[in-house]
């Protein structure tokens, strides 16, 4: 019977992240197991364990022992499925020899009285003829409550959380690293150098790590990094970075993409974002927090959206979007003054509020060029503040030019709202 080491110690929920097994040499099922470790000069634990004197630590050989425990446990007919092993106690412990490098360890397991959740086993640590360890473990078995469907591809090598259902059909390759408490749907694609954070929705048919729409991109290692509690609705497509760009495409935690959102690759998404169905993002495009980007708009390439922007439907960003500010429209867009309403949702008081609106009245409605508005707030005392701040920083630092054109009507108009 072919073993997998490594995906069967994935089930053992051991503190020490490293596997003291080589192979397996002998195997009964359910039964008895033999193994060899080899203990070279090269393991980590020598470097604090003497120095001058190494010596594999007797926790480590306990360890081991333990490792063998678990594949021989978890490899039984009647063993539940999908199932994980703790170490619950060990009895009568005797360490007879030391072990250095260069030593080749006989690992020898032998399973006793078992229950459901309980186990025995008697393991013995042998250099050549001589006893070096033996002792009785206790063990603990416990279902995960990880679900997998029957008909779902998930690679051996990737990395699933406890408690994350994956639905039918779906696709989860062998370089994704999905957290606790997920849910894949059904037919949805997750694969490439991915990793999700706990608490994180897939619907079905969601494409999640695929290679950008790049026609620069050569297969070189990128990856996709994804926080805790998003939720990423029906089709969404979601790309990972290019060699170019940085190589990571990054969304924080807390966002939302309803259905057929498109990310492209390189981009940057901070937290409590939310966009609309079929908005879409260019490559290398930045999203900061709490941002609103509605239905069927596109923000170009290299573009940024601003803290607590809000992007009306079907508009069009070539530019970047300002931060606290309602922009709409495609040829071109335009402001239409401070996103006020999301910012009283968001806590934000009257004071802030108000320092904003005149804020824009400056950058909007004055005669004032740019540089000149960006003067003038700047010596108004009455609008210091941490957020008024931000916003002239960030037009300080645009790349590639701020939206600052206002809605095509009277002034009057524009504010009576506000």
């Amino acid at each position: 019977m072919n073993i997998s080491i490594p995906q069967a110690l994935d089930r053992q929920c051991f503190r020490y992240p490293s596997m003291l097994v080589d192979a397996i040499t002998e195997y009964d099922a359910g039964r008895r197991l033999v193994a060899v470790k080899n203990v070279t000069v090269n393991e980590e634990f020598f470097q604090g364990h003497f120095p001058g004197a190494p010596l594999m630590p007797a926790v480590l050989m306990l360890e081991s022992l333990t490792q063998m425990a678990t594949i021989l446990l978890l490899q039984r007919e009647d063993g539940l499925a999908n199932a994980r092993v703790y170490l619950r106690g060990v009895n009568d412990a005797k360490f007879r020899k030391q072990v250095v490098p260069g030593d080749r360890l006989r690992l020898e397991i032998t399973l006793g009285k078992r229950r459901a959740s309980l186990a025995l086993a008697q393991a013995t640590a042998f250099l050549g003829d001589q006893v070096v360890a033996e002792c009785e473990l206790l063990l603990g078995v416990i279902p995960d409550q990880t679900e997998i469907d029957p008909t779902a591809s998930v690679h051996a090598s990737a990395q699933i959380g406890a408690g994350t259902t994956i639905g039918a059909r779906a696709l989860v390759g062998p370089r994704v690293r999905i957290g606790a408490n997920c849910s894949i749907g059904a037919s949805a694609i997750v694969d490439g150098w991915t990793e999700i954070g706990d608490g994180t929705q897939v619907f079905p048919f969601s494409s999640i790590g695929l290679i950008p729409q790049d026609l620069k991109f050569r297969g070189e290692e990128t990856r996709l990094v994804i926080g805790k509690r998003n939720i990423f609705r029906e089709f969404v497509t979601i790309h990972r970075g290019t060699r170019g760009g940085g190589g990571v495409t990054k969304i924080g935690d807390r966002n939302v993409f309803m259905a057929y959102v498109h990310v492209a690759h390189d981009c940057q998404v901070g937290n409590d974002t939310i966009f609309g169905n079929m908005a879409t993002l260019g490559g290398h495009v930045s999203v900061e927090d709490f941002a609103n980007v509605s239905a069927g708009s596109g923000v170009h390439q290299f573009c940024r959206v601003g803290r607590h922007a809000f992007i009306g439907g079907y508009s069009v960003i070539t530019k970047d979007a300002l931060p606290y500010a309602r922009t709409v429209g495609s040829r071109p867009a335009r402001i239409f003054g401070t996103n006020s309403i999301g910012l009283m949702r968001r806590g934000f008081s009257a004071d802030v509020i108000g320092k904003l609106k005149r804020t824009f009245r400056y950058l909007l409605q004055s005669k004032l060029n740019t540089t000149g508005a960006l003067q003038q707030i700047q010596r108004d005392r009455s609008l210091s503040c941490k957020e008024v701040d931000y916003l002239v920083e960030f037009i300080r630092t645009s790349q590639r030019g701020v939206i600052l054109r206002r809605a095509m009507r009277r002034a009057e108009e524009v504010l009576a709202d506000e």
